[in-house]
């Protein structure tokens, strides 16, 4: 078999190639920046192309894996699919494979945490639940430990669910956590970004389950297009919720009120846990676990295994996760707020003075609400070096005069991690918090949001 892997992938590769299949990867950056990868993979018979693409590659190959970072306008897959190769995506390959039942979460943020939690829950039940995904974790490698009876937790980007919804599949189980701007940088229109988060529901069958945020209108509104059942979870208990529980009692709800977490589902209400059981910050928090809570009753687990996993559950890497406290100073690692939304919620979860690190690259999205709450919310703002920083710039002195707001200058922007922080540090006083929240994606100055977040703890395990 001939098949070139458009982008390279450490897991599919090599999958591929234990499946006996005649591997070529084939990637724009160069041997030097694909270093690390390239050591993970030397024991493999493979054939690179490396800093290129050739044409006649993708004219020869019979099947084209798809990176998800690759467009699907990309003008190299174009030419395969003339030449008649079939496009695959590692997701697709493995949802075709899988025997066991799929629960698949998407969202603009929210989806680590509600698919991390919701694993633990079927696993107090079933411990052979695997979790994979969008987690730089390859589901392909896990195919060999599942059974019929295994569920298979996935966290599914918007780019992995463009793959499926062109093969026409759909997790039976699927969970869409919210929706804000993020990826314009990709998409040409915030409509098309809704569209591939859809696809996580929109090829299931009448028995599919889609667990939707009530309280999220356009989430909400993707109802209407269900093929199969709705369940629906809330992070509080406002009005509108309360109408719908006592209108639709037989829906599957879960929600919080004032104290308790609790579900509804055929006409039984049940409560599952109390928030002085969560550890977790933040009241989006509230809403993932509600979330989860809604999935796995869903699938069937039990309302004491659900409130086990909630009561040991600590939170997750690199999401509002604390790193250090130095001198009273509390380090707080929020790296995966790589959207001016998601850090306007770090912002409001955190209490304590808080001295934010914010800044990078673009995604052509707007930063006035990220910065009114910086001037209401924020002790001072140390920058990053990126092309979307000095919008972020602009919008604080627009809104510091809208505001009539008080928030010191900006220091920076720094042009490496480590400055920043220590700036941060020096500004900082016993009882403040360092809140690593850029609101922007990390390229450029880092690998991705995920290595911005490891630098960030190890510049804080140094600082004395």
């Amino acid at each position: 078999m001939g098949l070139g892997v458009h982008g390279g992938g450490l897991g599919v590769t090599r999958f591929l190639v234990e499946q006996g299949a005649q591997v070529m990867v084939t990637d724009l950056r160069s041997p030097e920046q694909l270093a690390a990868t390239l050591e993970q993979l030397r024991d493999l018979p493979v054939e690179y192309v490396l800093g290129e693409h050739r044409d006649d590659d993708f004219r020869s190959a019979e099947i084209v894996i798809r990176n998800p970072g690759v467009p699907r306008e990309s003008r190299y897959l174009q030419i395969a699919r003339e030449a008649g190769a079939a496009i695959e995506m590692e997701m697709t390959l493995f949802f075709r494979l899988c025997p066991g039942p799929i629960i698949g979460i998407t969202g603009t943020k929210g989806k680590t945490t509600t698919t991390l939690l919701t694993a633990a829950m079927l696993k107090q039940q079933f411990p052979d639940t695997v979790v994979a995904g969008n987690l730089r974790v390859s589901a392909l490698a896990q195919l060999p430990k599942i059974t019929a009876k295994s569920p298979v937790v996935l966290e599914l980007s918007s780019w992995q669910l463009e793959g499926l919804g062109e093969a026409g599949l759909s997790p039976r189980f699927a969970c869409v956590t919210n929706i804000s701007a993020d990826h314009l940088d990709r998409y040409p229109s915030m409509a098309s970004y809704i569209e591939a988060k859809r696809q996580i529901f929109l090829h299931q069958g009448s028995d599919g389950i889609v667990v939707l945020n009530m309280t999220d209108a356009t989430v909400a509104d993707m109802a209407l297009r269900a093929p199969g059942h709705v369940a629906w979870f809330a992070g509080d208990y406002g009005e509108y919720v309360q109408e719908f529980a006592r209108k639709h009692p037989r829906d599957l709800l879960a929600a919080w009120n004032k104290r308790f977490l609790f579900w509804q589902d055929n006409g039984n209400t049940e409560i599952v846990a109390s928030k002085d059981e969560v550890s977790l910050l933040g009241r989006h928090n509230l809403e993932n676990i509600a979330a989860a809570t809604a999935l796995a009753t869903a699938c069937g687990v039990k309302t004491e295994n659900i409130r086990a996993a909630i009561q040991n559950f600590s939170g997750v890497p690199d999401r509002l996760e604390l790193v250090r406290e130095l001198n009273g100073v509390r380090f707080i690692n929020d790296t995966t707020a790589t959207t001016p939304t998601a850090a306007v919620m770090a912002l409001r979860s955190v209490q304590t003075p808080k001295i934010v690190i914010a800044g990078g690259a673009d995604k052509r999205l707007d930063f006035m609400d990220f910065a009114r709450n910086l001037i209401q919310r924020a002790k001072a703002v140390v920058l990053l070096k990126g092309d979307a920083t000095d919008k972020l710039i602009d919008a604080l002195s627009a809104a510091r005069h809208s505001t009539q707001g008080e928030l010191p200058q900006p220091l920076g922007p720094f042009d490496n991690l480590r400055e920043a922080v220590e700036a941060a540090y020096g500004v900082a006083e016993s009882g403040d918090s360092v809140l690593l929240s850029p609101g922007c994606a990390s390229f450029g100055m880092f690998r991705n949001e995920f290595d911005r977040g490891e630098q960030f703890r190890q510049i804080v395990r140094s600082l004395s």
